[in-house]
């Protein structure tokens, strides 16, 4: 004679066995889900700056001090004036989501700039304001070293007046403060009239995987 109870005992477990193994695929597939969105919604907000197209249309930019510069597509601005170093670069935004810009690092060994990583977050030179470059727009970069007493200020007003290449780090994300990136621009003389352009070199994921 058949023992019932067993036999609803083995019953009872391989439904719940069953009901279990459908639930770790339900999860497994739900989280599958979940990370796809999360995904795409990164990818709708990450900016990606880059140089601008000589063909971009010029900017005026003002400092603090009311120190004023006409900056055309493609170009860099470098200038010293009343003691202060003046520095401006023309941007492009070729991501989907807005650029804020935080921070930046003058760079003026270029030599070493190709070996050299980023430095962490934290050693970028905050910028007095956020600055912002729509998705498939232009923008800018601005920056003002004031202290002929800084570590950077001899060594960037030297190649400067050499007329030497350098570099420049900055920090930025996107309008949420999330996936910071930082790119590396390079800045070089540019013909015979004191110009000076620009092209970005590297990027750096910070909070996300580096795709290196």
């Amino acid at each position: 004679m058949a023992d019932w109870s067993t036999i609803s005992a083995f019953a009872t477990g391989a439904g719940t066995l069953v009901l279990a193994m459908a639930t770790f695929a339900s999860v497994r597939s739900a989280n599958r889900a979940a990370r796809t969105a999360e995904r795409a919604l990164q990818v709708g907000l990450r900016p990606l700056l880059s140089h601008s197209r000589f063909d971009d249309p010029m900017q005026k930019i003002v400092w603090m001090d009311r120190h004023w510069a006409r900056l055309e597509g493609g170009r860099a601005h470098v200038e010293t004036a009343d003691g202060v170093i003046y520095l401006a670069m023309s941007l492009r935004n070729a991501g989907n989501g807005i650029a804020v810009l935080h921070g930046w690092v003058p760079i003026t060994e270029l030599v070493a700039a190709r070996e050299r990583g980023p430095d962490e977050p934290d050693a970028f030179r905050r910028l007095s304001r956020d600055e912002y470059v729509a998705a498939g727009d232009t923008g800018f970069f601005q920056g003002a070293i004031r202290d002929a007493d800084d570590d950077a200020f001899e060594p960037l007003l030297q190649v400067m007046t050499d007329r030497e290449p350098f570099a420049i780090d900055v920090l930025y994300s996107d309008h949420e403060g999330g996936q910071r990136s930082i790119a590396r621009f390079t800045v070089v003389p540019w013909g015979d009239d004191g110009a000076w352009t620009c092209s970005v070199a590297r990027h750096w994921n910070i909070d996300r995987d580096d795709p290196r």
